[in-house]
């Protein structure tokens, strides 16, 4: 499709609304998606942080009921 001006090109033939609603509605859904795929992708970045930070508290309680129990047999032996 060749067109004369560009108020044409815009005018798309008397169906210009429609075709620059649907590429903005592309544009902003796909934007969207981007937006939303970033935020999605930093939350499970800061999940699994917590869940690491959760399970190094556990293994060092665990070293340290270890240590105690340990003193304490000797203590009682």
């Amino acid at each position: 499709m060749q067109f004369n001006s560009f108020s044409d090109f815009i005018n798309m033939g008397g169906y210009g609304f429609y075709v620059w609603l649907s590429f903005g509605a592309a544009a902003l859904i796909l934007t969207l998606l981007l937006v939303s795929s970033k935020a999605g992708h930093q939350q499970i970045i800061n999940q699994i942080a917590k869940r690491k930070q959760r399970e190094d508290k556990l293994r060092q309680a665990r070293e340290l009921r270890k240590q105690q129990n340990e003193a304490l047999k000797e203590v009682t032996e």
